[in-house]
């Protein structure tokens, strides 16, 4: 199973920030681990597979650094060449797992998830779409008629990816999150559920197997972009639900065998995790790129 991975392309922020850039390196370390899986550098996303998700006039002061004070305030990130580089990287990981998913059943992208960027404007630590640019790119570059189902379960809304695709029958978007945490003004996405604060286990997975069924019922699709962010734990700090361990293990093995049964070629990107221990997010991830090895060799 392949693993894209960007964390030596460094995001330089200041003392304090609370993004968690570290966890990406010893993510890959523990990846780096597994037999079975392995490593690639990944791609920058070119200009012409941004635009098939943002403005032109966006994409522009992004490369020239001509974002605002209060344009970079929204995304979360101050500006560099650098922060340009990762967030390329980030998109074209995605773009990349994909690509790579059709022929081999799973692919990962060891980042991504920026859900909170819209066609014009980064918001929440997010600067480019990575998951409406990969839908685009397969439909662009490799079939024309791909329909594809962007199944976003990080604990924020994707109300980026719901705006940049509101009007496109091709892409389902379906976001499972708390309903009031951040973006405090949600989007529209063709399936929306919004849990309240302290969400158990069985809540949630009982509201995400409505979800998927719901999905099957009302889109056919060829193609699946998983968002398996580790914030619906209930060790998150910006989580407010109370997911166990146990239970995020059931929630990814629910959407791979979604996947699975389907015969759907699956790519999954990180998303968020913001655990008060650094350590207990990475492990999440790893725990969800463990569980997609499982799958994957049943492809």
């Amino acid at each position: 199973m392949k693993a894209f991975y960007t964390d030596h392309f460094v995001l330089p922020l200041p003392a304090g920030h609370r993004f968690p850039m570290e966890k990406y390196s010893r993510l890959r370390d523990f990846v780096g681990e597994l037999t079975g899986v392995e490593l690639i550098e990944a791609p920058a996303a070119s200009d012409t597979q941004i635009l098939y998700a943002h403005d032109p006039s966006y994409l522009i002061k992004v490369i020239e650094g001509k974002l605002s004070p209060q344009e970079q305030k929204e995304i979360g990130f101050p500006w560099s060449e650098k922060m340009v580089e990762r967030s390329r990287r980030s998109a074209g990981a995605t773009v990349a797992a994909a690509k790579m998913a059709l022929n081999e059943g799973i692919a990962i992208n060891l980042a991504g998830g920026t859900h909170h960027a819209y066609r014009d404007m980064g918001s929440g630590f997010c600067v480019f779409n990575d998951s409406a640019i990969a839908a685009r790119a397969l439909q662009k570059e490799i079939r024309s008629n791909l329909k594809v189902a962007i199944i976003d379960l990080d604990v924020h809304q994707g109300n980026g990816t719901a705006s940049i695709l509101e009007n496109d029958p091709t892409i389902f978007t379906l976001s499972i999150h708390g309903e009031n945490n951040f973006p405090f003004k949600k989007e529209v996405s063709d399936l929306d559920l919004g849990l309240a604060d302290g969400c158990d286990d069985s809540t949630y997975l009982n509201a995400l197997t409505e979800s998927l069924n719901d999905l099957g019922d009302r889109f056919k699709t060829d193609f699946v972009i998983y968002l398996a962010g580790a914030d619906p734990h209930e060790d998150d700090r910006l989580g407010r639900l109370k997911l166990s361990k146990e239970g995020m293990r059931l929630r990814d093995e629910a959407v791979l065998a979604y996947a699975l049964d389907r015969k759907l070629p699956l790519a999954i990107s990180m998303a968020g995790g913001y655990g008060k221990e650094i350590g207990s997010t990475v492990d999440l991830h790893f725990q969800t790129i463990k569980t997609a090895l499982q799958f994957q060799k049943k492809y």
